[in-house]
């Protein structure tokens, strides 16, 4: 494994940055984005580790944006995207170690309304003949962290519909939706930066996403944060 010194954080929403060791302190420098944290040898575990935590916004755009803004600012070795997300299989846990991501809007559409008119291509390959894809494959878990693996489907959409989740978890084998971590693996791999992510479970992708995710957006940010920096002192 490579060495890793340096490791940019990025999350959707500013509740799920500010959960990430609130009582550290760090300097505030200004971003696009907004002010990000940087975290001189946090205390964890002594791990002289340099970090940097950002909130980029919600959607794919917003968080390649903000990886590609961290490469060139805090040239980091390690991309960590945590935070919450919706789950459409029926995994068993509340937090999970994204092993994999798939862009899940990324392809042909043949027929509008039809699940079965959208073909799925690899992010940037043409979307055009013969239909291949695979997931981005993330950094492998860390002894000792034990969270179940997810493979989570990123997309410019809050999924509310149960049919949408089941497409996703059928057509795609997703366990979870998101709207940034695959945009951020996207870039890592282009840069050949690995990439890691921790996601809790707000809510199941459904008529009562809404409600659920702001009913259950604080502690799942605060769980993923638990076991980010678990996973940080593991490394």
């Amino acid at each position: 494994m490579r060495n890793i010194n340096r490791i940019a954080i990025i999350t959707g929403v500013q509740d799920e940055a500010d959960a990430f060791l609130r009582d550290q302190s760090a300097d505030r420098e200004a971003s696009p984005f907004g002010d990000y944290r940087t975290l001189y040898h946090p205390r964890l575990n002594k791990i002289p580790a340099k970090l940097a935590v950002l909130c980029s916004g919600i959607g794919k755009v917003h968080a390649g944006a903000a990886a590609m803004f961290l490469r060139q600012h805090f040239k980091p070795d390690l991309f960590l995207v945590i935070g919450t997300a919706g789950q459409v299989s029926d995994g068993e846990g509340d937090c999970f170690y994204l092993h994999e991501s798939v862009q899940a809007d990324y392809g042909t559409l043949e027929k509008f309304g039809d699940h079965g008119g959208f073909t799925h291509y690899d992010a940037g390959a043409w979307p055009i003949g013969p239909a291949e894809w695979s997931p981005f494959a993330a950094l492998p878990q860390p002894d000792g962290l034990g969270l179940p693996h997810a493979r989570i489907a990123t997309a410019d959409c809050f999924v509310k519909c149960p049919d949408r989740s089941g497409y996703l978890r059928d057509a795609l084998k997703a366990d979870l939706v998101d709207m940034e971590t695959a945009a951020v693996a996207q870039i890592a791999t282009l840069l050949d930066i690995p990439w890691a992510g921790i996601k809790a479970v707000t809510d199941g992708a459904n008529s009562e996403s809404s409600g659920d995710f702001h009913a259950n957006l604080e502690r799942a940010a605060n769980r993923a944060a638990r076991e980010a920096a678990r996973f940080i002192e593991l490394l």
